[in-house]
């Protein structure tokens, strides 16, 4: 399994941060971060068209069978297979003509046959549909060959859902599977969580919005957008995205705002312990209560976690490498215990396709692209042969991390590792 703690030596090239403010491990992060993420209490009922990325505060319990009654399951014949007598081939008329959504007016009767198609509600008397490739059609007379088997290409009434049956769990996220089994389920209206508001405040002197114009020494903003992007992508309300000041009395009095109209505010960059980096000095004049601050990874080190007032605060490093996959790992998961939604990221082994040779320290979370599979079966991922934490040129094509150990040094080709993959895009 992978070791997430900082291995605390002196030769471990651990730098003045880690000496002034010990590490915490990875998954002790995420423990911290769950026991103070409580689930919001207010919910709201929304449609099923806009209940894409929602999460269920209430079960979805079906409303009626589903089908709500025996159908064919292709176009053919309907016909009552008692009827037919000897060995066959066996003449039958041709007697009515069914179509979706019609209703049949009556049952049938003897060796009679109805037209049907797929959908339609298989007549009272008949016990199979035989598709229509299957017989010889002659005037109103159809000619079968083989004896049909009882339920033949009959869909049964309740053979998907049962009546009262629970489809959904409260705590689902909603995605388009889920809406196909609500609609089924006749839940025109769901209960669900309301979404968590966020702010997010960017801070950096030098940064310009992307493609704007830009001085020596400036660089374009790649977090806001990129940030902005991924909270939405896990359905929260942005009441605000805003360029933070660069002195502790103006981001205090930012901080305060944003604190007061959001469940969370969300912060890059100021985290250090330079001269220009303010953010945490802002949050002690608020009496602001930090619950970590820094993880043993890399990268993504200087990771915050704590509040403002009755507000959350989540301080991302300043490097978009780092923002990205620090929210990818903490702020999702806390987004998901707000949330109440019960599914959890799930990290899986997988093997290196080359050598990896590290500085051990800190668990590194290398981003990694899945590769297809090795000869016996696992699944390979490819990487880059080092973690540059202001590049992101190569995130597009990243579909996780990787988890290599803080004590390995060496990790030959085909090394067990484990891997958590990105949300989508």
């Amino acid at each position: 399994m992978t070791i997430h703690s900082a291995i605390l030596k002196a030769e471990c090239g651990c730098d003045g941060y880690d000496k002034l403010a010990p590490l915490i491990g990875f998954d002790e992060a995420l423990g911290r971060i769950a026991a103070q993420a409580k689930t919001v209490g207010r919910t709201e009922a929304v449609s099923l068209a806009d209940a894409l990325g929602r999460v269920l505060a209430h079960p979805v319990r079906s409303r009626a069978l589903a089908p709500a009654f025996d159908n064919a399951a292709m176009d053919g014949y309907a016909l009552d297979t008692s009827t037919l007598i000897g060995a066959g081939p066996w003449d039958l008329r041709v007697v009515a003509r069914l179509a979706a959504g019609q209703t049949p007016a009556a049952p049938l009767s003897g060796p009679t046959a109805a037209r049907i198609f797929t959908g339609a509600p298989v007549p009272a008397g008949a016990d199979a549909v035989v598709m229509q490739e299957a017989v010889l059609r002659t005037g109103e007379t159809v000619r079968l060959f083989e004896r049909p088997a009882p339920g033949l290409n009959i869909r049964r009434a309740g053979s998907d859902i049962a009546a009262g049956a629970t489809v959904l769990d409260a705590g689902r996220k909603l995605g388009p599977r889920d809406i196909a089994a609500c609609a089924a389920a006749g839940a025109g209206v769901l209960r669900v969580r309301r979404r968590v508001r966020a702010a997010l405040l960017v801070t950096g002197d030098e940064v310009r919005r992307a493609g704007g114009a830009r001085d020596a020494g400036q660089i374009w903003d790649i977090n806001t957008p990129m940030l902005s992007a991924l909270l939405e992508l896990a359905g929260v309300e942005i009441v605000c995205a805003a360029h933070g000041d660069d002195d502790r009395e103006g981001l205090a009095r930012q901080l305060q705002e944003l604190a007061a109209s959001a469940d969370f505010v969300v912060t890059t960059g100021g985290l250090s312990v330079g001269e220009e980096d303010h953010v945490k000095p802002a949050l002690a004049t608020l009496g602001g209560d930090i619950v970590f601050s820094g993880v043993a990874i890399k990268p993504g080190k200087p990771v915050s976690f704590g509040r403002i007032g009755s507000a959350f605060w989540l301080g991302l490093p300043g490097n978009p490498l780092s923002a990205y996959v620090t929210w990818a790992l903490f702020g999702t998961a806390f987004v998901r215990g707000l949330t109440g939604e019960t599914a959890q990221a799930q990290r899986r082994h997988v093997v290196t396709a080359t050598t990896i040779r590290r500085k051990p320290g800190r668990c590194e979370l290398r981003p990694a692209t899945l590769a297809g599979f090795d000869g016996q079966g696992r699944e390979v991922v490819q990487f880059d042969d080092t973690t540059h934490s202001g590049r992101v040129a190569h995130l597009p094509s990243a579909d996780g991390v990787i988890f290599l150990p803080a004590d390995a040094d060496v990790l030959p080709e085909g090394a067990l590792v484990e891997f958590q993959p990105f949300c989508p895009n």
